[in-house]
């Protein structure tokens, strides 16, 4: 019964995941209003989608509940912050309609998408009289990546593509522009039979996959992870840590040169999409899901719907 019910579950993610995204009905919150999900429009001449001054958060819901709403809309006014950006709103009213626009759609286990940018009113490299608009949209998902993969573990490229140096950007936001090589990476990587890709940052150091942190285990069951200092500390890798810290588990926040892959025997990714993910290979070289990679699943899995319970 268990088995049916999971193939039950996956065969409905996978067919509610075939709708294109602007198909789909229902309700998104939208410059402080409930909107029919096909009314959430924008000008095409607006200086988000042309000059990427756009910033997001990626929330996940549990069991009803947002993991960690209020960490997650920090970041975002953050990011905003850093972009110039005012946002119109408090982070109060935005962990509200958050949370309102969940039990609108009545989203049990899904995604969440907060997003603010800028619009038309200027159409240059300027933007000072912009609206600044606020959209928050959520729906039922399952795993990012497939389910059978995350069983045995997904194999990861290795982009030519780089994280810019961090005075080059705004590397600690989550900030549209910043996931163009992202998509560029992953795109290369999956045209090459991977599921994803690893970025190195622009010392030529591990950095990171696409969308989601990477640990690395090694044979005396320490773990390793690069420092986050041109890529964002994401909120799903500090849980893990400290999971990993009430275990006893050593952990290693340092820079990790890509031939030191080959002395690790365990990898795996962490992020809100992600959640714990592990990695069977990077590149040529490989790694095993051992039980401790298994256990800081079940643990963070444990943690997530601990807290939606709160």
């Amino acid at each position: 019964m268990n088995i049916l019910f999971y193939n039950l579950k996956i065969y409905i993610f996978t067919r509610m995941e075939s709708i294109p995204y602007d198909k789909r009905s229902g309700k998104i919150w939208f410059n402080g209003k409930t909107v029919d999900w096909k009314d959430a429009n924008i000008h095409i001449l607006n200086h988000g989608l042309h000059y990427a001054s756009c910033v997001f958060e990626g929330e996940r819901v549990y069991d009803g509940e947002i993991f960690k709403l209020e960490e997650h809309t920090s970041r975002l006014f953050h990011s905003a912050k850093r972009m110039g950006i005012t946002v119109p709103y408090s982070e109060k009213e935005i962990n509200h309609a958050c949370k309102n626009i969940v039990n609108i759609q009545k989203v049990k286990n899904g995604y969440v998408r907060p997003l603010i940018w800028r619009g038309s009113e200027m159409m240059a490299i300027s933007a000072q009289r912009n609206k600044i608009h606020v959209a928050i949209a959520t729906w039922e998902w399952g795993s990012y990546f497939d389910p059978k993969l995350k069983l045995n573990g997904i194999k990861l490229d290795i982009s030519k593509w780089r994280r810019p140096a961090p005075n080059t950007i705004p590397w600690d936001t989550k900030a549209a522009g910043l996931y163009m090589i992202c998509t560029l990476s992953k795109h290369e990587a999956e045209a090459k039979g991977f599921t994803d890709s690893l970025m190195l940052d622009h010392e030529g150091n591990v950095a990171e996959a696409t969308g989601a942190n990477v640990f690395f285990k090694n044979n005396e069951g320490e773990l390793h992870t690069p420092i986050p200092d041109s890529f964002l500390d994401g909120i799903t890798r500090r849980e893990v840590i400290k999971i990993a810290k009430t275990k006893g588990i050593k952990v290693f926040e340092r820079k990790i040169k890509p031939e030191e892959m080959e002395e690790f025997v365990g990898c795996f990714l962490t992020g809100t999409a992600a959640e714990v993910t592990p990695v069977s290979q990077i590149n040529n070289y490989k790694f095993t899901v051992c039980e401790v990679i298994s256990d800081l699943n079940k643990s963070y899995q444990n943690l997530v719907r601990k807290d939606s319970a709160a």
